[in-house]
């Protein structure tokens, strides 16, 4: 027979394995199982309304959004041989569509469509061609996003943990202040931002004009390619910075204050302070700041959804909103299963990596 003692630790194990059923349960019915139900659809043709049966097509949908392929052009020339030129005096290259649509002599770019070029030496052209370019345009506007925000919000939220970890009067107002806007729903912020950004009324503009004296002219932040995606990255770096900077400052709070006091008695300056007393013992919060920034980068969507569409040209597109169109408003369940899963591969092999970088070294 059992001894009381083991009696009670069988009854505590109960008691806490019954208090952890509930979330585990919910874990389990809206993210484990959601995910395998996800990579199953990828491996099928499966569509939310069509008359057809649904098929198993394998890794067919993967294949299509990955699919690249590389083409080296050389200019067309003349009867004499000569290199002919545009009226801007560049080469004219023959055109795209003579290899993606011609099976029998190109089924490598067969149904490819061009994604960017490069130019090479000796007049040649490097022609980058892509099965799905708008799924490649919202991996590479994802991955630029992730690798511009993540490190950006990262120091001005540990910055500014900086400056208000003083025991000054008033310092909550501060902390307060720089916390408010994580607090305010995603899709609020990007409504007034989408205003800030204005090309005719817009406040940005505005005030450039007003420090400008009148030289500046207007600009559409979201209407151009060029500047849409990175009016987007300043909203979203204003509007996280906060909550990361919480994190940094519950961080800072743990380093004991006698750590600073040697520091000061061995004359050290403010710069090696931070580098050898603070820094080092930020490396587990860093680590926690790093994986939950890049988490939340590579999931950008309510930004693009209300401030673009994904537009202009595709220049905001991204992972997320492309799975929500595909598997919703283009009723293509398994195209989007397949974005989810590539995804989650992602941001997974990224958060391992910078686990790695981050290990305990001997």
């Amino acid at each position: 027979m059992p001894n009381n003692k083991v009696l009670a630790i069988r009854r505590q194990n109960f008691a806490g394995w019954s208090m952890a059923l509930p979330a585990c349960l919910l874990v389990f019915t809206f993210l484990i199982l959601p995910f395998f139900m996800a990579f199953g659809l990828s491996l099928t043709n499966q569509r939310l309304v069509s008359p057809n049966p649904t098929e198993f097509v394998g890794f067919d949908n993967f294949r299509q959004m990955l699919g690249i392929g590389l083409l080296t052009m050389e200019p067309d020339v003349d009867d004499t041989g000569n290199i002919k030129i545009d009226q801007e005096g560049n080469p004219i290259y023959p055109r795209v569509r003579n290899f993606t649509r011609n099976q029998d002599d190109y089924p490598q770019y067969f149904k490819k469509r061009e994604w960017f070029r490069i130019g090479l030496p000796n007049d040649k052209m490097l022609v980058v061609l892509s099965q799905d370019v708008v799924f490649m345009k919202a991996l590479s506007n994802t991955l630029l996003f992730a690798l511009i925000v993540c490190p950006i919000q990262a120091g001005f939220a540990l910055g500014l943990a900086l400056l208000i970890n003083q025991p000054l009067r008033g310092i909550n107002i501060f902390r307060t202040v720089y916390f408010a806007p994580v607090v305010i729903s995603m899709v609020v912020v990007s409504l007034l931002w989408r205003f800030i950004y204005d090309g005719q009324n817009g406040l940005l503009n505005a005030l450039l004009q007003m420090f400008s004296l009148g030289l500046f002219e207007p600009v559409d932040w979201l209407g151009n390619t060029t500047t849409a995606l990175p009016a987007i990255m300043a909203m979203s770096i204003w509007q996280g910075v906060g909550f990361h900077m919480v994190i940094w400052l519950s961080g800072l709070q743990t380093i004991p204050i006698s750590h600073y006091e040697v520091a000061r008695i061995e004359g050290a300056t403010r710069w090696q302070t931070f580098r050898y007393v603070t820094w080092p013992s930020l490396r587990n919060t860093a680590i926690l700041v790093m994986v939950i920034i890049t988490m939340q980068a590579f999931t950008l969507y309510p930004q693009v959804q209300v401030m673009t569409r994904g537009g202009p040209l595709d220049s905001t597109q991204s992972l997320v909103f492309q799975a929500v169109v595909r598997g919703y408003e283009k009723q293509d369940i398994s195209g989007g299963s397949a974005i989810s899963v590539l995804l989650f591969l992602l941001v997974l092999s990224i958060s391992l990596f910078q686990r790695y970088l981050t290990r305990e070294k001997d």
